[in-house]
């Protein structure tokens, strides 16, 4: 009775329940109303697991397996696959899942077995295959192989999924198809040396310029990577190949070919063997492949290829074959040094052949300015402005410039006076400041710098005395330039000159103002420049024989200038004038040296004078022979022929270039000062250190003084302080000085 109220109770619950596939089971919406919407769980055991028919893990083998040898043989499969798909599910549901893998390993292992042995026959069939032909067999071999493996995992997918994966010493499905393929087939030492030497050779012809079938070897290449065969296979004779190719191409073709042409070819190379890796090799090879291409094209003839052709490259400015060159080297190690080290030595080459020639003075700041633009251009456009390069380049110019002492600097001073000198047409304002910034980055690297500031004072002296300047503004930004480079010590006495040009002026106004209150006013215009005796250029004082009226005209003006500035000395210069008058009759020819003694200007002086007024535009003379030049003998008198539009005519003197003489006389002044200038470090040093050695004096002397000095000079300048009794050897050691209060 009690057993039959169970069941009843059990059929009851069952009616107002629903089942869950686990054994949950929740009650329905009607109980739940019935009592009072309050939810209850109940828990049901398992159903048992029926079960399996008798044969029923054999016949299913067998229809799996005849599936497997129809997907092999590539044949049509009977059964349907989600049938076998079912049947592999239910056959790892009932722990059939170690049989079951063993079991498809052989059918696969077996299947290779057979298809390696019929590999064999068919090439033994056909000795004469050639590789082509055995590579693509290899290939299709390898095709119908991943083909069938994929499909057969897909029916064994719930086997790869829960057995395998549960067994990590198990391969999967794909793994053991690779094992077996690489275990039969590809580790076979025929097939596999067969198969790489066919790769190889198919690689060589296409290097050859050949077209060759690229998928195939992406496909075999694909193969050795999957089957992890393609390091010690295939990569170790690519490489082995390539390195022994290129050796003797670049051997071959350094002979053969011009600079230019061997690197594009390189770049060409470099760039096939990048394309090789992105079609067909695998990535791991990309490395040690353009490491062996640049080493046997590049890193083998890098000095081969500098002595060869970067003179040529440079001199003909070739621009883009100086950016090749310089990214091919950049790539190679060592590539960089080497290029800069040949960059620097020909840079002092052909820089020294400019500054050491003396047939080319005339030119060599033009020819160092155009040579400097040159070596920037190749510097930031070629060389991708490497700051090792660009400082190579600084250093072989201060080398080389400063290979001929004092000449440089000469011809510097002498190029910017060209250039500020009134009738310079040939710049405007702009261009002629970027022409003087150019100039200064030449002189930076001048050792002798004082050479250049007793020129340019010589120089700049003449344009302003005679009115020959091109802009005041160009001038002052020159002396701005030359500040900030050698500091206000360097150009105190240039500035000098300046303020002496504009107190003049100011002078010369008073002094008309002055004129003009007197009695007797005179009807010659006088213009007067006040030079400070320690600014401007020392001349040699010369007695002219001027005119009474000029005569007069000058005590007037010493009257009222040291009326103003009592106790200072004029010392009159008149050859550095811009007029001169000359008597002369209407009727009659004098003779140059008549007028030489009349006047008493020297020589040079007076023909040049001569030649403005009667071989310019404005001819007030008439010379006797005519001609350009003034020569001894010539005869002049006044043109009354002579007509001008203006009351007031300008007559520019004609500049007399500078002679031999005056240049050995520049640079005497230049080496006296620097001996005051060696002296005067001497004693400001010793003073210092009272007691100092020979060697340590020097070192000193050294940093001090600004201009490029020699150790034997300095000693004759040390054995003159002691002379002159501003310091003494030490009596027990020579080497030893002492100062001498």
């Amino acid at each position: 009775m009690a057993e039959d109220t169970r069941q009843d109770k059990r059929a009851s619950f069952s009616a107002i329940s629903e089942h869950n596939t686990n054994g949950m089971a929740r009650t329905s919406a009607v109980a739940s109303s019935k009592t009072g919407a309050s939810k209850k769980l109940v828990i049901k055991n398992f159903k048992d697991r029926p079960k399996l028919a008798e044969n029923y893990t054999e016949d299913t083998w067998l229809k799996l397996r005849d599936a497997v040898g129809a997907i092999q043989n590539s044949t049509s499969i009977k059964y349907n696959l989600e049938e076998l798909y079912q049947a592999v599910e239910n056959l790892c549901s009932y722990k059939v899942s170690p049989t079951l893998y063993k079991q498809l390993r052989q059918v696969c292992e077996d299947h290779v077995q057979a298809q390696i042995h019929q590999f064999f026959l068919n090439i033994e069939l056909t000795e004469s295959l050639d590789n082509l032909s055995f590579l693509k067999r290899m290939n299709r071999c390898w095709q119908d192989h991943c083909r069938q493996t994929i499909m057969i995992r897909s029916i064994f997918l719930f086997l790869d999924r829960t057995y395998v994966l549960q067994n990590s010493l198990l391969p999967s499905i794909w793994d053991t198809g690779l094992e077996l393929f690489r275990t039969h087939i590809v580790s076979d030492s025929a097939v596999q040396k067969r198969t790489v030497d066919g790769i190889l050779e198919q690689i060589e012809l296409e290097r050859s310029g050949e077209t060759i079938d690229r998928s195939l070897l992406r496909s075999l290449l694909g193969m050795l990577s999957d089957l992890q065969v393609y390091k010690d296979s295939f990569e170790e004779r690519f490489l082995t190949e390539t390195n022994r190719l290129y050796a003797a191409e670049g051997q071959r073709l350094m002979q053969e070919r011009d600079v230019p042409e061997y690197l594009h070819h390189v770049a060409r190379r470099l760039e096939e063997e990048n394309d090789r890796i992105m079609s067909y090799l695998d990535q791991s090879t990309q490395k040690p492949l353009v490491s062996c291409v640049e080493k046997q094209l590049l890193g083998e003839h890098m000095t081969a290829i500098l002595q060869k052709g970067l003179s040529i490259l440079l001199d003909g400015n070739r621009v883009t074959e100086l950016t090749l060159l310089y990214l091919l080297f950049s790539k190679v190690k060592g590539g960089l040094l080497t290029l800069l080290q040949f960059w620097r030595d020909y840079i002092k080459s052909f820089g020294g052949e400019i500054v050491c020639s003396p047939e080319k003075d005339k030119d060599m700041v033009q020819d160092l300015l155009d040579f400097k633009d040159k070596m920037d251009n190749v510097a930031q456009s070629c060389f991708t402005r490497n700051e090792g390069f660009i400082n190579a380049m600084k250093e072989a110019f201060e080398t080389f410039i400063n290979k001929r002492p004092n000449k440089p600097a000469e011809l510097i001073a002498k190029y910017v006076d060209s250039k500020l000198r009134a009738g310079n047409k040939e710049a405007t304002e702009e261009e002629l400041e970027r022409i003087l910034d150019k100039i200064m980055i030449i002189f930076r690297f001048i050792h002798g710098k004082d050479v250049f500031e007793a020129f340019y004072k010589k120089d700049l002296a003449k344009r302003l005395l005679v009115g020959k300047s091109a802009s005041v503004d160009a001038e002052k930004s020159m002396l701005s330039k030359l500040k900030h480079e050698c500091g206000a010590a360097f150009t105190s006495k240039l500035e000098g000159m300046f303020k002496d040009m504009e107190l003049s002026k100011d002078i010369m106004i008073q002094f008309k103002q002055y004129i003009q209150n007197q009695s007797e006013p005179s009807n010659i215009e006088l213009t007067v420049n006040i030079l400070t005796m320690g600014y401007w250029p020392s001349y040699i004082p010369m007695e002219v024989h001027l005119p009474p009226e000029m005569v007069k005209l000058q005590e007037v003006f010493k009257l009222f200038y040291l009326g103003k500035h009592s106790g200072r000395k004029l010392q009159w210069q008149p050859t550095l004038g811009t007029n001169c008058l000359i008597s002369a009759h209407n009727d009659f020819l004098i003779l140059i040296e008549e007028i030489r003694t009349a006047t008493g200007i020297e020589e040079g002086e007076l023909k040049r004078t001569l030649q403005s007024l009667a071989c310019g535009k404005a001819r007030v003379l008439n010379k006797n022979p005519r001609g350009k030049d003034v020569e001894d003998g010539d005869r002049f008198n006044f043109n009354n022929d002579f007509k001008h539009k203006l009351f007031r005519i300008k007559i520019n003197q004609i500049q007399m270039k500078e002679t031999v003489e005056e240049q050995v006389s520049t640079t005497e002044r230049v080496f006296q000062d620097r001996q005051y200038q060696i002296d005067a470090a001497v004693v400001r040093i010793m003073k210092m250190r009272k007691t100092l050695s020979h060697n340590l004096l020097v070192s000193e002397l050294y940093n001090q003084l600004k201009f490029p000095v020699k150790p034997g000079d300095l000693k004759k300048r040390i054995e003159s302080l002691i002379d002159r009794d501003y310091m003494e050897r030490d009596k027990e050691t020579p080497n030893q000085y002492h100062y001498v209060a």
